[in-house]
């Protein structure tokens, strides 16, 4: 079996209204997704998508006309694309998928089978006054979601910690919550110095009086001795980072220096779904937790859930999802049904082969970009 053709397809899917989100330095108007599909000679196609792709036409032949299913080879061939171009996960997702396929069994099952679901937290993005996200909060609850991440603008310190404080009134001891700083990277355009290592000392003793489960980019990647003295003055609040954190080495000195309690590795925005399978276990092996990030499209979700189950990662799983503004109908476009968690709380693996993403061609057409 050979790979005869990559292609992508580019979707904008329009923001009305605007998505205010805190990690982002002005309103969006358009979330676009890149769809990538895997075609072969012997008529599995695989989907993948996560990151944007960007510039990958001049790396297309570096992979077609290979075995799919040499997919060793393919992660060391994107690595050493992305010295010269974008990062290139998404392709993995989708060798994966058709590898899957070939074998007739879900990835998460070629991934170690682990488990089959994660309970899973609401992961809120948009900023809201303590009295609207309680109604959030109260809403997802009822919905089945026993977790959800409050993301804190690092110019709005005490508003962070009063709904924080408002939600953990509401919902009562038994509903986790985990807080994001966002500190560690920084989108598009967006210049602004981290909040230094005293005011989020301060911060973090705050969030700890009120029983947060972890708190999420709380200082940038290379202040490795800030995240040890940040979890070494809070026995009882986890610190959490990695999300896109594209340096496997780097990553490898993490775990082997004990820095964190949470890794979130990305599979399709950090560094890819097998060398994500070798770090999550290895920082398993150390009583360290792996939960990957997952804010990307329904597509990118599917592709960590995979991972994650596989190996048996946890306790928590993120959904992207915020009620009236981010919802399974924006994230999930192109997939022809939205994700949605079960009454128990958890998102299941697809039982079909490969990721289990069915694509709704029709919605496909009308939100590609011409």
């Amino acid at each position: 079996m050979k790979i005869t053709d990559i292609t992508l397809d580019r979707l904008r899917l329009p923001l009305d209204p605007p998505l205010h989100a805190a990690w982002d330095p002005e309103p969006r108007r358009a979330f676009d997704v890149t769809l990538v599909r895997v075609h072969t000679d012997d008529g599995p196609v695989g989907i993948g998508s996560g990151d944007t792709m960007d510039g990958f036409d001049a790396f297309r032949e570096v992979f077609v006309g290979e075995d799919p299913l040499a997919i060793a080879r393919h992660v060391r061939a994107i690595e050493s694309c992305t010295v010269h171009g974008g990062h290139y996960w998404p392709l993995e997702a989708a060798l994966w998928d058709i590898a899957g396929k070939v074998a007739g069994l879900p990835v998460a099952t070629l991934f170690g089978g682990a488990l089959d679901r994660l309970p899973a937290y609401a992961s809120f993005c948009v900023p809201r006054p303590p009295s609207e996200r309680v109604e959030v909060a109260l809403q997802v609850a009822e919905e089945g979601f026993r977790a959800a991440k409050i993301r804190i603008d690092r110019d709005r310190i005490d508003d962070g910690v009063a709904t924080v404080a408002a939600v953990r009134t509401a919902l009562g001891d038994d509903f986790t919550i985990m807080v994001d700083l966002n500190q560690s990277w920084r989108m598009a355009g967006d210049v602004a110095p981290a909040t230094d290592l005293a005011a989020t000392r301060r911060l973090l003793r705050r969030l700890a009086e009120l029983d947060v489960f972890w708190v999420e980019e709380p200082l940038p990647y290379a202040d490795t001795d800030g995240f040890r003295a940040l979890r070494a003055e809070n026995p009882g609040l986890r610190v959490a980072a990695g999300e896109m954190q594209r340096s496997v080495p780097e990553i490898l000195r993490w775990i082997s220096g004990d820095v964190l309690d949470v890794y979130q590795m990305d599979v399709v925005l950090s560094v890819g779904m097998s060398r994500t399978r070798t770090l999550a276990e290895l920082a398993m092996l150390r009583h360290r937790a792996f939960t990957p990030h997952s804010w990307s499209n329904g597509v990118g979700v599917l592709a960590n859930l995979h991972v994650a189950a596989g190996v048996g990662g946890g306790p928590w799983f993120e959904v992207p999802y915020d009620p009236p503004d981010w919802t399974p109908a924006r994230r999930d476009v192109g997939l022809a049904t939205p994700l949605r968690i079960g009454a128990d709380g958890c998102l299941a693996v697809p039982a079909t082969p490969g990721l289990g993403v069915e694509l709704d061609e029709d919605a496909v057409a009308r939100w590609r970009i011409r």
